[in-house]
């Protein structure tokens, strides 16, 4: 019979999965030519995204099925609030899509999105990894 994973293996494979991500998103940002932006944007959205939900699962809290960082966000301890503001909450819950679709009106993501987004990813992974305590 298949045993749960305890609460702190849960958290550690959302964290090792932020990590994949975060390490996509820079590695791939590094190629100078006919680089993806919107894939560097992507994975930078999707380790923001893990690592709050890593945050919640430490916090015993249930999440959404949700890509908006600002509602996760809310649903954060007030005293453990992640230091994003609303239009960096905003920003990187956009590039969820906007990484992936094609958007009426919207150009491409461009090296400063791809930017912006690894500079909000690193910090969201830099505050939950020293809040979580991993090296």
């Amino acid at each position: 019979m298949n045993e749960r994973p305890n609460q702190g293996t849960i958290i550690q494979q959302w964290v090792q999965k932020a990590e994949s991500d975060f390490t996509s998103a820079k590695k791939l940002f590094t190629v100078s030519e006919n680089c993806s932006y919107d894939t560097v944007c992507f994975h930078a959205q999707q380790c923001v995204e893990k690592y709050i939900k890593a945050l919640l699962l430490h916090h015993r809290i249930n999440f959404p099925k949700s890509h908006d960082i600002g509602e996760l966000i809310e649903l954060v301890p007030k005293g453990d609030q992640i230091p994003l503001t609303p239009e960096e909450q905003s920003k990187i819950s956009f590039y969820a899509i906007a990484g992936r679709y094609p958007i009426d009106g919207v150009e491409d993501l461009s090296r400063h999105d791809a930017e912006l987004g690894l500079k909000i990813a690193e910090k969201v992974r830099n505050y939950i990894r020293n809040y979580l305590k991993i090296n």
